[in-house]
């Protein structure tokens, strides 16, 4: 009762996001249109954007102007949750955000190893999520052309330390600071999980977050043996440390596979192999997406007084803006309506 208690006003205005967000009828019939005018036009008449938008001129609003737009509607959207949210709510979405800050760190990141000076990273769609949800001064480490400056710039944050560490070594890439971060944040969500969440709310998190981190390394072994010919010690250094279904034993022979029939059969014998049938080394990544989407449409509606309605939505909310940043793409450089609704079902 506890849990339909604390849930039910959010779960209501969730859901009441939810019917708002963008349905395939409708990409279908924004791939039907002959500029991009006409899906500012289009986005304009729909209830998710109407209110915001109704002030602006689509004839003014060029493809970038409508991507930052859709963009900030997610930062808007988890604000106006977070709004209606208790404490106990509020430390899963603390938790959830960070996954915005990398996003923007990773973005200055690329900057600043294309040396992009004179085409800086365009915070406005992130600035108003930082100053309510985020220590991190976003306009400040805009300006850093090197990583030595960005990192002292994130002294007193907790993604300084993982950064500082890679920074030690003298070849380190764009992918290794990434990486540092993803592997950070994923290994937090896991070692606090018990500490911040308890009852539904922890099962919902445990399942969610260890079905997606276990994909994640069945999707980066299979890539680093198979596109990069990386041997087993630098495999292994690179994997979330998070074991949910995929035991370690089985980790360790699929790095380990002398050859991609031997990792093949391998998987197969996995927890993941035995559930899904069409689930194969060869179609990891695209699976990914589907799984995850239907673990969390499947938790949402079992449990929806859970956290499993906070995380279903955002999701999907990311989605759509992924979605309609296609769509849009689609209809600017005219790509043929079977081939863009595949773009747009895969993302």
């Amino acid at each position: 009762m506890g849990g339909v208690l604390s849930y039910s006003g959010l779960s209501t205005k969730i859901r009441a996001m939810q019917s708002r967000l963008t349905t395939m009828d409708q990409f279908e019939e924004i791939l039907q249109l002959s500029d991009v005018t006409q899906v500012a036009a289009y986005l304009k008449r729909m209830p998710e954007y109407s209110s915001r938008w109704d002030a602006l001129d689509e004839n003014t609003l060029h493809r970038g102007q409508i991507e930052k737009l859709l963009k900030k509607s997610i930062f808007q959207n988890f604000s106006r949750i977070y709004h209606f949210a208790n404490p106990e709510q509020r430390k899963f979405l603390d938790l959830y955000s960070k996954r915005y800050e990398i996003r923007v760190l990773k973005e200055v990141m690329t900057n600043i190893f294309d040396h992009r000076d004179t085409d800086p990273v365009d915070v406005s769609p992130y600035r108003e999520f930082f100053r309510l949800h985020s220590n991190i001064d976003v306009d400040r480490i805009t300006t850093c052309s090197t990583m030595e400056e960005l990192i002292s710039c994130l002294k007193g944050n907790e993604f300084y330390i993982p950064l500082s560490k890679i920074q030690e070594h003298e070849t380190a890439l764009l992918f290794d600071y990434g990486m540092a971060l993803d592997l950070y944040y994923f290994t937090q969500i896991w070692n606090i999980r018990k500490k911040l969440f308890k009852g539904k709310d922890l099962e919902e998190i445990t399942c969610t977050y260890g079905e997606k981190f276990d994909m994640l390394n069945l999707q980066f072994i299979q890539r680093s043996k198979r596109y990069y010919n990386m041997n087993p010690a630098s495999i292994y250094a690179l994997l979330i440390p998070v074991n949910y279904k995929l035991k370690k034993e089985e980790i360790t022979a699929l790095v380990e596979a002398p050859s991609y029939e031997e990792g093949r059969r391998i998987f197969q014998k996995t927890w993941y192999g035995n559930k899904y049938e069409q689930l194969t080394v060869a179609n990891l990544e695209e699976f990914y997406n589907h799984i995850h989407r239907s673990i969390l449409e499947k938790e949402s509606h079992r449990n929806p007084y859970s956290v499993a309605v906070i995380y279903s939505y955002l999701y999907n909310k990311e989605h759509e803006v992924n979605r309609l940043t296609i769509a849009i793409e689609c209809v600017r450089y005219g790509v043929q309506h079977d081939e863009a609704m595949r773009y747009i079902c895969n993302s």
